[in-house]
């Protein structure tokens, strides 16, 4: 708290320093009574950073950052933090950096981003015994996998912490898995794993699936049960005030609500997609709207909206997304013909290997990629020496001309 008492008079009073007294015994700011004053609190402490915040707290408060929805400011913040831990040569806190980085990625849509980050965070993690945080990046893999509709990967990267049934990560788990469902059309077990989560102690650290905890219950014919969690995602929606937060509770509120509003819902939620945030949420939104605009016979507007939702999930390998997409297309009277999946030269590429060879394309050494990512220099270059074949290059000097990403 050394922060916040360097600020003197401003310590806040009651229900907010209760909350402050959450956040640092590691528990969830958002207490029983509601999210205000745990939005508030986290308000406060980000803050006072500048003032005598040590190097712990600040990777700390990445997680503060994401509480907040302020995707933008995490990931600026954990950004800044890479790059001078790795400067620094501070490789104990890299993992808690890189598993807060890996999760900001992926809301942000940066799939192959997010994975490459998690994985780098997994191999130190097991180097330096931080089993915990990599207990916890397995499930940012676990959603990615989740995604793309990998049920194998997901179940093998979600049952360590499910057995170890420690917070944040068994909530992650259970979320990872609840989407894989929702997405290959489990809706039924989509929404009993999340009731399980919810009705748990750690309800409050799943606030970020009750939009899929609604989905989950009105596409099991059972809309009464998202009602509760569509009005407890509404109020810390007004609370962070970030857009794409409220997008996602006007697609729960136009999900349960009646039926004569959904279309000015949906609209809503849309324009504030486009305010920014998470590519996956919008794209599910206009999975939904178009769904929606098809069942009201209104096939045109569908097929505009559903385009953009395939292209969305397209681009973010949501495979069993995507065909759900295609189904409501040739529904709503469009022809699809099956393309081929355009050239991605990262995507031949392993995490490892893109990472070194977006740094040798700068003009980087080999040992000046190992310094950054603490590798010896014959391990980074056997990870070019595998890169180049799948690249179709033959020296270091062709990198530069790739697009990777």
């Amino acid at each position: 708290m050394d922060a916040i008492a360097a600020r003197g008079a401003d310590l806040p009073n009651g229900p907010s320093l209760a909350a402050l007294a959450r956040v640092f015994s590691g528990q969830n700011p958002f207490g029983e009574a509601g999210s205000a004053d745990g939005v508030a609190a986290l308000r406060e402490l980000l803050g006072g950073m500048s003032f005598c915040f040590g190097p712990r707290d600040r990777v700390r408060a990445g997680l503060w950052f994401l509480m907040l929805g302020d995707l933008a400011g995490a990931d600026e913040h954990m950004a800044g933090l890479e790059r001078r831990f790795r400067d620094e040569g501070a490789i104990g806190l890299l993992p808690a950096v890189l598993m807060l980085r890996s999760r900001t990625l992926l809301l942000l849509g940066h799939h192959r981003d997010a994975r490459t980050a998690a994985a780098e965070g997994l191999r130190i993690a097991a180097d330096t015994g931080r089993h915990r945080i990599r207990v916890y990046l397995d499930t940012v893999l676990a959603e990615l996998a989740a995604i793309e509709g990998d049920e194998e990967r997901c179940a093998e990267l979600t049952a360590e912490a499910q057995g170890r049934g420690v917070p944040p990560s068994n909530v992650h788990a259970a979320a990872a898995r609840s989407l894989l469902d929702l997405g290959l059309g489990r809706h039924e077990e989509a929404l009993r794993r999340l009731a399980d989560v919810l009705a748990g102690p750690n309800r409050q650290g799943s606030i970020g699936s009750l939009p899929d905890l609604v989905e989950a219950a009105v596409r099991s014919g059972r809309p009464e049960d998202g009602r509760d969690a569509a009005a407890w995602f509404s109020e810390w929606a007004a609370q962070v005030r970030q857009p794409w937060i409220e997008a996602e509770a006007l697609r729960c509120e136009a999900l349960v609500g009646p039926d004569e509003k959904a279309d000015e819902t949906y609209t809503r939620a849309l324009e504030l997609h486009r305010e920014g945030g998470t590519p996956f949420g919008r794209a599910r939104t206009e999975l939904l709207y178009g769904e929606w605009l098809r069942r009201a016979r209104r096939r045109n507007d569908a097929r505009a909206v559903l385009r953009s939702a395939l292209e969305g999930f397209e681009r973010l390998g949501a495979v069993p997304w995507a065909e759900r997409t295609r189904g409501e297309l040739r529904a709503a009277g469009e022809s699809l013909a099956d393309g081929g999946a355009p050239d991605d030269l990262a995507a031949l590429l392993t995490p490892q290997e893109l990472q070194v060879v977006r740094m040798a394309a700068t003009g980087l050494s080999n040992r000046e990629i190992g310094a950054q990512l603490f590798l010896s220099p014959r391990t980074v270059g056997y990870h070019l020496y595998k890169a180049y074949p799948k690249l179709g290059v033959a020296s270091r000097g062709e990198l530069a001309r790739l697009e990777l990403g």
